[in-house]
């Protein structure tokens, strides 16, 4: 009896010693399985929130707006109100849509994420043109005519860095750019002598120069996602030999794959804002483009790149051959853009002509 009480008392210190061992261990795994839960359902959030995020913006109907900012602000609609107006809701719509500006995100989800970037910086491109065009062509008279302050304001505003995040962000910039345009945009409708909106068809033929410009490089870039043969046009006259055709170089261009998503969501960008953007023209212009007979012009425009903007029912953006068994997006794409800037071609064709 005696013997089993000394055995039970020296075999007792050494199990509390491994039960206090084992303690630990068991707080590690717990812990260890805690972190790895919280991780998981971070992801997940993270993996919502980008599908969420990356819903683009719907179309939103011009005329309408306008109608009902001007009647809620109190102001008059006048000629040149509706160009601003959209202006200032197709890049309101790059800080207010969800999940706000992504482009210049530095945290998950938003860092994750390059299609919706794509996108913004798609109608970022177009918003500054505009601007441009309303500093330097819409509120001048001439050439030697003073520029009007607030838009001389808000041009450089939206130039400015569209990924910086801090010191000053983007979004903040962008803000005060909005904010020029109403002071413009509360000028005009007032009647104020210094703010003017030109409607001229010079002054629409040099906007949509650029809008040409445009389109053309997002063809020639959403074409190349299967790979181009570009031709060198730098021919020397003195290699032309008589009799022979001359000898042109070929260089052989195509997208890097992991480019093509981005291309094809930059020009579904620029599409959806200058839908917008050509509306307001077809409104502010109505006159300059009846005289001209280049209503329906407008309209033909509009209507290839509304087309453009058509849900993609396929989770990522495919590459198949021309005409091979697989869809290729870019080239569909590049078809709307491609007959749209034909058209804008053919309209400023129509403007220059007496």
């Amino acid at each position: 009896m005696l013997d089993w009480k000394k055995r039970e008392a020296a075999e007792a210190p050494s199990e509390r010693a491994e039960s206090r061992k084992a303690t630990p261990r068991r707080r590690g795994g717990i812990w260890g399985r805690t972190l790895a839960a919280v991780i998981g359902v971070y992801l997940l959030v993270c993996i919502g929130l980008s599908w969420y995020w990356s819903q683009e913006p719907d179309l939103f109907p011009v005329q309408q707006t306008a109608q009902t900012a001007a009647q809620q602000s109190g102001q008059k609609m006048v000629v040149g109100y509706t160009t601003v107006e959209t202006l200032k809701n197709v890049s309101g719509t790059l800080l207010n849509k969800p999940g706000g500006y992504i482009a210049n995100d530095r945290f998950p989800p938003g860092l994750w994420m390059d299609n919706m970037p794509s996108w913004e910086y798609g109608v970022l491109v177009q918003v500054r043109d505009l601007s441009r065009a309303l500093r330097k062509d819409f509120a001048r008279s001439q050439s030697q005519s003073t520029e009007d302050a607030d838009l001389a304001k808000a041009e450089p505003r939206f130039n400015f860095d569209h990924k910086s995040w801090i010191l000053p962000s983007s979004e903040s910039e962008f803000e005060e750019g909005i904010k020029s345009l109403s002071r413009y945009q509360a000028r005009l409708a007032a009647g104020d002598k210094g703010a003017i909106f030109y409607t001229r068809a010079d002054n629409l033929n040099n906007w949509l120069g650029d809008v040409a410009t445009r389109l053309g490089s997002l063809s020639q870039r959403l074409s190349a996602s299967v790979g181009r043969v570009k031709l060198n046009s730098n021919l020397k006259t003195e290699a032309i030999v008589p009799g022979q055709a001359p000898q042109v170089d070929e260089e052989l261009v195509e997208t890097p794959w992991l480019q093509i998503d981005n291309v094809f969501y930059e020009a579904r960008g620029q599409a959806w804002a200058l839908s917008h953007l050509l509306r307001a023209i077809e409104v502010d212009f109505a006159d300059v483009l009846a005289k001209k007979n280049a209503t329906v012009s407008v309209r033909q425009i509009i209507r290839e790149l509304e087309a453009s903007q058509e849900p993609l029912w396929s989770p990522m953006v495919l590459n198949g051959s021309g005409f091979g068994m697989w869809a290729n997006h870019s080239l569909v794409m590049a078809n709307y853009i491609s007959r749209a800037n034909a058209a804008v071609i053919d309209l400023r064709q129509l403007l220059s002509q007496g």
